[in-house]
């Protein structure tokens, strides 16, 4: 779930540090980080860039957490996919990408997630109109695919594979695409 948030408008990599720094503090539990000052909180995810909006984000979301899960995993699995994700939803600095990525990736329910990378593959091969809305390009997958919390992951990973090898936003590399069609 910290993850889901920290990516946000960020690459893994920073993120990853990010996560390393709580880590190392051992600070990566619910409780642990919703006690911290926001502005400590902001200073350990700094590589992760938007720092002070998303030590905020990250403790709307860990408030939701922990005063309606216990700060449980387990006990968020419990409730149905659709609903979880209307609730997430409300949490201020909690959008449909950052949801679906919770459900997908945290809890293994089967929701496609759909990110900027989806979007250009999608639209350049000209299965969407560009500037199609989230949940216009997410019912494509989750109608045309098995709902399959596995297949979904490895899909979509996949899709950011080929989004950052191939199909790059300022300079995209057609010729050796693997879907170019011949």
């Amino acid at each position: 779930m910290v993850a889901a948030v920290l990516t946000q408008n960020t690459n893994w990599s920073n993120v990853e540090r990010a996560i390393g720094n709580l880590k190392e503090k051992g600070l990566l539990e619910p409780n642990k980080l919703y006690s911290l000052k926001n502005t400590r909180l902001a200073r350990l995810i700094k590589p992760s860039g938007y720092y002070n909006l998303k030590a905020k984000r990250l403790k709307n979301l860990l408030s939701l957490f922990i005063r309606r899960y216990q700060g449980q995993m387990g006990r968020m699995a419990l409730v149905e996919a659709k609903v979880l994700r209307q609730e997430l939803l409300t949490v201020s600095g909690i959008g449909p990408e950052t949801a679906d990525s919770i459900l997908l990736y945290g809890l293994g329910k089967p929701v496609f997630v759909v990110d900027a990378y989806t979007k250009r593959i999608l639209s350049r091969h000209g299965i969407i109109e560009e500037g199609m809305d989230y949940d216009g390009v997410q019912r494509l997958f989750m109608l045309g695919l098995r709902k399959d919390a596995k297949l979904f992951n490895e899909y979509h990973a996949l899709l950011v594979r080929l989004g950052k090898d191939f199909c790059l936003k300022g300079k995209p590399r057609c010729l050796t695409c693997p879907l170019k069609l011949k």
